[in-house]
């Protein structure tokens, strides 16, 4: 497998694993994601995963106290990671969760949903139902706490991003930019075009973990009505 590893800082090896965002390349994030899940070190502190790469952050201080070589930090955490990266299995990744995400689909709720029908010539009950089809997966969790970034939606509804963001998306609204699709777990200012809203809490500083999805989870959209969408409020 061929990877290459970049410092970050000088608490942080970034574990490159390619250069393009597709599914070979996510396959290997998840299955590197694995081996560190299954191989922790007392040096590492944690590990995130994303598009291309995965992050490794260390405690420098483990090996100042425990020096048993010349090495600085960093080439010792290098070290340690070719030793299990050279054997990796692309097979050694984690199950994925099945994650069902209700949603209401336009009105308050989605204002850009005619905006991407548009866009792609169709109505937005077809954008609803390929929308709500797809097989999704988190590729990584970014930008704000719990935010995911989501592939496997049909080109058929690609659009791109607003020319001018909004100051304020409300928690929980369900977007498209470009060929992508994600979810806003908290209020901040974006501009992805809003087709939907889930109930759902994506972000819950009072749990741990506090993103309520993760990257590898496979998610499916479920539309629901206004009044399934009040009663699940």
């Amino acid at each position: 497998m061929d990877y290459a590893f970049h410092p970050l800082g000088d608490q942080a090896v970034m574990i490159e694993l390619g250069k393009d965002i597709d599914c070979q390349i996510q396959k290997k994030v998840m299955a590197v994601s694995a081996m560190l899940d299954n191989h922790p070190w007392e040096w590492m502190v944690e590990y995130v995963p994303a598009f291309t790469t995965v992050c490794v952050y260390y405690n420098p201080l483990f090996f100042l106290k425990n020096r048993v070589s010349h090495k600085t930090p960093y080439e010792a955490v290098c070290d340690e990671l070719v030793q299990l990266l050279n054997d990796l299995d692309l097979d050694e990744r984690r199950e994925s969760r099945v994650v069902e995400i209700p949603v209401h689909y336009g009105g308050e709720s989605g204002p850009d949903l005619d905006i991407v029908a548009k866009h792609n010539g169709l109505t937005p009950e077809e954008v609803v139902a390929i929308h709500s089809n797809g097989h999704y997966f988190v590729n990584m969790i970014g930008f704000a706490p719990g935010f995911p970034y989501i592939g496997g939606m049909s080109e058929k509804i690609a659009t791109p991003r607003k020319s001018s963001p909004r100051l304020k998306i409300p928690a929980g609204s369900v977007g498209i930019a470009g060929k992508q699709t994600g979810i806003y777990p908290i209020e901040t200012p974006g501009g992805w075009q809003i087709i939907g809203k889930t109930p759902l809490q994506l972000f819950r500083p009072d749990h741990d973990p506090p993103s309520l999805l993760k990257a590898g989870d496979k998610i499916c959209f479920k539309p629901i009505t206004l009044k399934e969408f009040r009663e699940w409020e």
